[in-house]
């Protein structure tokens, strides 16, 4: 008779655990609060200014959603917790990011007014040489002034688009070093005998 009753009482736990466990509810609160979090962090600009500490988030969210599938909802309920850090953690280098990407633009800014002198000079040397490419020349420069101020002017509210600003411009400057390297090197054209004939 004891033996009945321990087996009674052995399945009466094994049906509770079970009616437990088939009651559990994945953990929509938390993956709401992830999710808000998630929301901000990209409209902080976290997929340009903290992308690693985005993507680190996201594993952590991508994880907890696997989770969800596989019905482990307490290790899933962590996993969203976590991920919800993760994402204001994002949201919080933000700033730094910024700043840093910034700090690179103003440096390439800089550089490519200091390249920009040293391009001015080589064309005066050259101005006599450059006659078929002058209307290009003075087409890349108006070009070149008028990016390098929208440049400047972007760096405060749009600091990776001023840093690619900053490639475009450079490529002008290349561009330009490399023609008038070639002009300056290039021999002076002999004067044709029948025009020495006429000066004579």
């Amino acid at each position: 008779m004891k033996h009945f009753k321990y087996s009674v009482s052995f399945l009466m736990v094994i049906a509770l655990a079970l009616v437990f466990i088939g009651c559990a509810k994945p953990p929509e609160a938390e993956k709401k609060a992830a999710m808000a979090a998630m929301d901000a962090a990209v409209s902080a600009g976290a997929d340009k200014y903290a992308a690693a500490d985005l993507d680190a988030a996201k594993k952590v969210w991508d994880a907890a959603e696997a989770q969800v599938k596989d019905k482990k909802y307490k290790e899933a309920k962590q996993g969203y917790v976590d991920a919800k850090a993760a994402f204001e953690k994002a949201a919080g280098a933000v700033a730094a990011g910024k700043k840093a990407v910034a700090d690179e633009a103003n440096a390439a800014i800089a550089a490519l007014e200091e390249g920009w002198k040293g391009i001015e000079a080589a064309a005066k040397k050259a101005a006599k040489k450059m006659k078929d490419q002058k209307g290009a020349w003075e087409a890349d420069a108006k070009a070149f002034v008028e990016g390098l101020k929208a440049g400047k002017e972007m760096i405060a509210a749009d600091p990776l688009g001023a840093k690619a600003k900053a490639g475009q411009l450079k490529a002008v400057i290349e561009k330009w070093e490399t023609a008038f390297k070639e002009m300056v090197a290039a021999p002076a054209k002999p004067v044709a005998k029948k025009e020495m004939k006429e000066k004579m």
